[in-house]
């Protein structure tokens, strides 16, 4: 996976420039990054739901259980999109949790090259808002939300939240 949001800046470009006068502060203990892989079959999305909510108990990322409640859910939006959609040509997904001193970050990425687009569904539909949920649950929350296409012709679909939610 490429080096998406692991700077001090959860956009793909982050990193944060550093002043070479400057010393990088000492990270928190909340802060890192964590990744595994699951098979794309449906037991994987309450698995990584879980995966993610323990992640954040265990590390003591100071998320309100709003913001914890929006990220579990775009969790499981974006599992349950590559197991629909990408498992034919990639039968396992990978999830990270990045964690910065003031934003969170998830990402799925799985190795189907097909850019997902949030489709408006008809009303009458019971699925097909998975990506319109993602990106309002991000929007609300004061975060950004995109799709990377990954070195391997695969993809990564990322959303980063502040910590300290923004007033939109």
């Amino acid at each position: 996976m490429d080096n998406l949001g692991r700077g001090s800046d959860p956009s793909p470009e982050g990193g944060g420039q550093v002043a070479p006068d400057r010393r990088p502060p000492v990270p928190l203990p909340y802060e890192g990054v964590w990744r595994f892989t699951a098979p794309a079959i449906d037991a994987s999305v309450p698995q990584a739901r879980h995966a993610v909510r323990d992640l954040l108990i265990r590390q003591r990322v100071p998320v309100s259980d709003d913001l914890a409640q929006g990220l579990l859910l775009i969790v499981s939006e974006l599992v349950t999109n590559a197991v629909r959609h990408a498992a034919l040509l990639s039968p396992i997904l990978a999830v990270e949790v990045a964690v910065g001193a003031e934003w969170v970050r998830v990402s799925v990425e799985d190795n189907h090259p097909y850019r997902p687009t949030a489709l408006e569904a008809d009303h009458g539909q019971t699925g097909g808002r998975g990506l319109l949920l993602v990106r309002e649950v991000t929007r609300e929350s004061g975060g950004v939300c995109d799709v990377e296409h990954t070195a391997s012709g695969g993809k990564v679909i990322w959303a980063a939240l502040p910590l300290t939610p923004s007033v939109v």
